[in-house]
This record gives structure tokens, C-alpha cells and sequence, in this order.
């Protein structure tokens, strides 16, 4: 998934392989092998590529389709600290099924937004 995440956030951000490479400090060729899926970045490059293309680090390893940091960040905050609806306990099995249905209505946006 990473490579092809790569490659998409690249195209979409209007750069070469160079450009990126350039930008984090390596090489062209290391970064090609990245997208390639021939090397995989330690946690350090994963994380400056995140950084640099302003999306989560779950959304780069296929986790979740979720670009937003922030949006994901958000999500995992708010349904951390909800305690109970209409006076009952959430459970974790909950939370987790909302945070489902909650990233499903946001993909369904984005594809909107592509369309």
C-alpha cells in the first residue's frame, strides 16, 4: 500500500521522484525504490513523509483511507473521551464501530469531492 500511496500523493502534489527526493534530502534513486516497494522507509522517513504531504502515517501505510491527520487525530480524541450515550456505557467494540461508520461517511465525501 505505501508505494502506491506514495506515487498517488505525488502525482497529485504535481512532482517528480527528483522533486520529492530533493526535498527529503535523499537520493532519487532511494526514493524511486520506495515507490517501487524494493526498500521500505524507517520510522523516521515515514514520518517526514507524512510530515510532508500533510497526511497520517496510517493513511501512508494503508490503515486508513483517511488522508486528514487532523481529521483523524480529531476522530480518535473525541470517541476516546465519550464515556456513555443515553446513559449507558460505550464500549470499546462501540467506539470502534463508530469510528468505522464515521471513516466510511468521510471516504464517501472525498469520492464526491473527486467526481
Amino acid at each position: 500500500m505505501l508505494p502506491e500511496r506514495l506515487k498517488t500523493l505525488r502525482l497529485e502534489a504535481k512532482m517528480t521522484q527528483k522533486e520529492i527526493a530533493e526535498k527529503q534530502g535523499i537520493s532519487q534513486q532511494a526514493y524511486a525504490q520506495f515507490e517501487q516497494g524494493k526498500s521500505i522507509p524507517n520510522t523516521k522517513r515515514l514520518q517526514a513523509f507524512s510530515d510532508f504531504f500533510n497526511v497520517s502515517t496510517d493513511y501512508l501505510l494503508g490503515n486508513t483511507d483517511i488522508k486528514s491527520k487532523t481529521l483523524e487525530t480529531d476522530l480518535n480524541k473525541t470517541l476516546d473521551n465519550v464515556r456513555s450515550f443515553d446513559g449507558k456505557p460505550i464500549t470499546d467494540a462501540d467506539r470502534e464501530t463508530i469510528r468505522e461508520i464515521l471513516k466510511r461517511r468521510q471516504q464517501e465525501r472525498e469520492q464526491k469531492e473527486i467526481k
